[in-house]
């Protein structure tokens, strides 16, 4: 298991400086000029020279990057250029929020998708697996945005039930945080939890045919102990690369379900960052990100070694 872990670190490190040169360059050939923001309406020339100097925007492209990456190999992920704040604590602060949101949203799912996705494979061929791919259609084509607003009008406008949008940090208040929650969770889920039943049924359907099902089976064990100890274990090696990826992306901001919901968390750092050209915080948060999925990328590996006994052994 050690060398296991060893062996992601050690290829994490090139994709890291891979993804931190593409974070940088794409972003230094977008037109405009972030100073002439922050300068305000006079644009004073002397106050442009003096941003330039501060923030090193003079200095050529290949010495900005390399201070930008001694900064952060040293935890220094640089400071906002529009609100003069550290980017560290931007991110500390909007974290928690996005973190809380997606483990809600992927809980709801496995909740719903993994066990619909067992028994459409089971009870393949009838109204009950019509009915699960309906679902799974419909989780798929529907759009969060709209989503979001339907669930709104009626759940909060209508019904009075749950708050319309805004955020409270469970430090404050446990269960008003979840009230909160708990729409933008769930319009989130529906279409994970659709992708979820999907390959878990295409998983379990293989699994379902293998050899090993037959032979268990044949030696009189219940449906029960079949389909549960013998074909879903061995069908969880791809849900788990699934729920790994799409937890990542629920990392990387929900954007749309943020807006619609009035959520102050990473998307919607990211998305400010990128159209007031914040250099900083757009590095920050995206390098941020990609940490965060080469991180799921080796709990992944980890739940694949406790899934299966024979990638232990090997």
């Amino acid at each position: 298991m050690f060398k296991l872990i060893l062996r992601r670190i050690i290829v994490a490190i090139p994709t890291l400086i891979l993804v931190s040169l593409i974070i940088f360059g794409l972003q230094k050939i977008l037109p405009g000029d972030p100073v002439l923001a922050m300068a305000g309406e006079e644009r004073d020339p002397a106050v442009l020279d003096f941003l330039r100097e501060k923030y090193r925007l003079n200095d050529p492209l290949p010495q900005q990057y390399f201070a930008w990456v001694k900064e952060v190999a040293q935890g220094n992920l640089g400071v906002s250029l529009r609100t003069d704040i550290p980017v560290t604590q931007l991110i500390a602060n909007k974290l928690p929020v996005t973190m809380q949101l997606s483990v809600m949203a992927m809980f709801f799912a496995i909740l719903v998708g993994i066990p619909l996705g067992i028994i459409a494979a089971v009870r393949k061929g009838t109204k009950t697996e019509f009915a699960a791919n309906i679902f799974a259609l419909s989780g798929m084509s529907i759009p969060n945005f709209w989503l979001g607003i339907v669930m709104i009008m009626i759940v909060s406008v209508w019904l009075r039930w749950l708050p319309a949008s805004g955020y409270v940090p469970l430090s404050t208040d446990v269960w008003l945080s979840l009230k909160t929650m708990l729409m933008p969770a769930i319009v989130l889920a529906t279409a994970i939890s659709a992708y979820l039943m999907r390959h878990t049924r295409s998983a379990m359907l293989e699994a379902l045919r293998a050899d090993y099902v037959r032979t268990a089976r044949a030696k009189g064990a219940s449906e029960r102990t079949v389909v549960l100890r013998h074909a879903l274990r061995n069908a969880l090696m791809p849900i788990v690369t699934l729920v790994t990826i799409l937890f990542g992306e629920l990392l990387a901001g929900a954007v749309l379900t943020e807006q619609i919901f009035g959520i102050p968390g990473f998307g919607k750092l990211l998305v400010d960052a990128v159209f007031n050209r914040d250099y900083a915080v757009v590095q920050g948060v995206v390098l941020c990100i990609a940490a965060g999925f080469i991180v799921l990328t080796l709990v992944a590996d980890v739940l694949y070694t406790l899934v299966n006994p024979r990638l232990r052994y090997a």
